[in-house]
């Protein structure tokens, strides 16, 4: 959990270190979100339209950066702004690594801000999926 005063710009905050990616888990996921496009689900698929196998939901990879901010936001902070754009695919048995570094802090309206740089990025450091949050803190 974050707190504003100890926060600096350009810090790097400590990573989130998901477990490898499972099929079942894009199963799972398919049905909580209602994407159940075969290229996520069915390797025989993902196959005859050129891919080595199934990918990873890009929605996935944005819930575990949410995930972390949250994590990071606690019950200090509220998520005031967030966005992803996606990079590289994820496939099953990646592990994503999700960090931060801050970017800048300001106040608005009387309050303290903190705007973060957000990478998700596989062990191999390629980036599957970048991004923003600020997180507004509560007096």
């Amino acid at each position: 959990m974050l707190e504003y005063s100890k926060l600096t710009e350009g810090q790097q905050l400590e990573p989130l270190k998901k477990p490898p990616v499972t099929k079942v888990q894009l199963v799972k996921y398919a049905g909580a979100s209602g994407d159940f496009n075969p290229l996520h689900t069915d390797d025989e698929f993902a196959k005859s339209i050129g891919m080595d196998g199934v990918i990873a939901h890009g929605m996935l990879v944005m819930g575990f950066l949410g995930e972390y901010v949250m994590h990071l936001a606690g019950h200090n902070a509220e998520l005031s702004r967030f966005r992803m754009r996606f990079g590289a695919m994820t496939r099953p048995g990646d592990e994503i690594i999700c960090s931060a570094t801050v970017e800048k802090l300001y106040e608005a309206a009387g309050q303290h801000c903190v705007s973060l740089a957000l990478t998700a990025a596989k062990s191999t450091q390629e980036v599957v999926g970048s991004g923003q949050a600020v997180l507004t803190f509560r007096n």
